[in-house]
Order: C-alpha cells, then structure tokens, then sequence
C-alpha cells in the first residue's frame, strides 16, 4: 500500500475545503437578489386643484426626464397619461427631473428618486391673477345641455296580409308507387305551394298558416319557410284527399333607420365640465346661455369653444369622455 507523506495530505485538504469555499460564494452571489435597472417611467398630468374632482387631464403636455445623464421624451395623451422607455439603464436610487411643458399651463418641474412608483404631475393654468383681473368683470355660462344624435331604428306595423291558396286532389287515388303519395305510402298526393314577398323595407312577422276548408285531416306541411318571417316567405303543403283550401295571414311591418336627437347634462364642477356620449353619438353640440343670450356651439375635431378648451378620452368600449375648462373671463352660474 502507497504511503502518502502528511505535508502532501494536507495541502490537498487545503485545495479542497478552498474549491467547496469558492463555490459557496459564488453560488451565495447567483442568489442574493440584485437590484435591476429601469427600462420605462409612467405617470399623468392633471390640472392642479385642491378639488379631486377638478383635477381634469392635460393631454399635449411635452414631458421631458432626466436622470443618469440621459434623457427621454414623450407626450400625454388624451387622458393626461405618458409613459417613456430608457434607452440606457437607469438606476432605482438615482435622482430623475421631470419637466412638464404646455403653452396654457405654466412650467413645472418635478425631481424624485427613482423608483417603481406612478408619477403624478399637477399644473397649474398659465393665466395668472392679474390676468383674470384685467378681464374686468366675468361673463356668466348658465344652462348647458349637450346635444348629440344617435341612428334609431323605427319599426312600424303599416298593416296585415292574407291569402288563400288550394291544393286539388282526387281522394281515395291509390299511389302504386308514383310521387307524390301520402306519408304512409297509401294514396296518390298533390303538393301547392306559395310565395309572398313584401316588398321594398318592408317585411313579415307573425306568420300563420292554416287549413280552412276541406278534409284538412289528410294533409301535411311539407316545407315551412313562414315562421321565421322576413321580405320573402314561402310554404308548400301536401293534400292527399280530395282538395283543400289553405289560409296564410301576416302582419307587414316597416322598419327604418332616423336620426334621433338627445340631450345630456354635463357635471359641473368649480371651472370645469365634463360629459360622456355613447359609442353612437355622433355630431355634439353644446347648447348654454352665454351673458344672457341662448346659442349653440358645434363641438369640431379642435374640441374649442369660444369660452372654454375641451379634450377627448375614448374608452375601450369607445365611450367618449369630454372634459371642459372654462377660459379666463367666463364663470359658470
């Protein structure tokens, strides 16, 4: 047996307790959590009031960030919200500057630690005090209502139908064999039939059809394209006795597509306004008492009227939200 010299022994036990070591560090390393950079920033401007329900969304707002030595634009939407991707990593811990600019608002800027928080950017009007003031006194906007149109569907009941029709037939005529026969095979059959059409936007509903005369016992609906009703209908019946007499009655309605007009009332609060239009509205406009007189103002694509700046927030169901906010000068009453 090899003798192996003590000096040796323990330098490979020193090799060995060194490799376990190492690999217990870097195996500690893989799993201590590490922090990771952040690839995006998100958040929304609001107009700044004290009032929540004020605090209405800026959409166009140029919003600059700064941080780590880099920087990312974007614009808010339609509901106030912006959202920016870093092209190089950012750092959570790191200082960022975000700077908000809109011609009606006045600048502001905003420095947090980074983080994964929403950020939330109030901005307050670029109209100043004494700007309101030097408007003198404010005209009053009273009695709003919103007017928009929505594609109806009108159905109107013009009147009824009603026809005979008969099948002839010889009783009691063995079928040996040649079609039409009765179901059981036994006697000679006649099939009739009938067809009834509308007309133009018109069409049936609540079809009946009958037998009225004649051994009706001896016969059968073949085909029944009556009951589901529309322009055209039609139905054939097999008789195999002696002739019978069919009856078919049906109301006749016309259906028709209107313009219906509606009105709304916006929700008022403080300076501003807001209401919704269903997926079908179409063609709002705003009518309001302005310094006394009555007038209609039509809400364009520009969303402007002359006493207040309006934006648009559709949702996925596509229900259109407005929101208003009345220009220096003008006061809601």
């Amino acid at each position: 047996m090899e003798h192996i010299a003590p000096g040796r022994r323990k330098r490979a036990i020193r090799i060995t307790l060194g490799i376990g070591a190492g690999l217990a560090i870097v195996l500690l390393i893989l799993e201590l959590p590490r922090p990771g950079w952040d690839h995006s920033l998100t958040g929304a401007v609001l107009t700044a009031n004290a009032d929540p329900r004020k605090q209405l969304p800026v959409p166009n707002v140029e919003v600059t960030a700064e941080a780590g030595g880099t920087t990312a634009r974007t614009k808010s939407d339609a509901s106030g919200a912006f959202h920016m991707n870093w092209l190089v990593p950012v750092w959570p811990g790191e200082q960022v500057t975000l700077s908000f600019r809109h011609p009606d608002y006045q600048p502001l800027e905003i420095t947090r630690t980074l983080s994964n928080q929403l950020y939330i950017a109030r901005m307050e009007s670029s109209a100043s005090d004494k700007e309101k003031e030097a408007t003198g006194e404010e005209i009053p906007v009273s009695d709003i209502r919103v007017r928009y149109a929505v594609k109806a569907t009108t159905t109107l009941n013009i009147g009824s139908a009603a026809k005979t029709f008969e099948v002839a037939n010889v009783g009691n005529t063995p079928c040996v064999r040649k079609q039409p026969c009765s179901p059981d095979g036994r006697w000679k059959a006649a099939i009739g039939s009938i067809a009834l059409d509308a007309g133009d936007g018109r069409e049936f509903q609540n079809v009946r059809i009958s037998c009225i005369a004649g051994p009706c016992p001896f016969t059968k609906i073949d085909s029944d394209e009556l009951s589901r009703g529309g322009r055209k209908i039609q139905a054939s019946v097999r008789a195999w006795s002696d002739t019978v007499t069919f009856l078919v009655e049906a109301d006749v309605i016309q259906t028709s597509i209107t313009d219906s007009i509606r009105q709304a009332y916006p929700s008022v609060f403080g300076r501003a306004m807001t209401f919704t239009l269903p997926p079908t509205g179409q063609g709002p406009s705003i009518e309001a008492e302005v310094n006394g007189m009555e007038i209609v103002f039509p809400l364009g694509p520009s969303l402007r009227l002359s006493w207040a700046t309006c934006n648009l927030q559709v949702a996925a169901n596509r229900t259109r939200l407005y929101s208003c906010e009345l220009k220096p000068g003008y006061r809601f009453r």
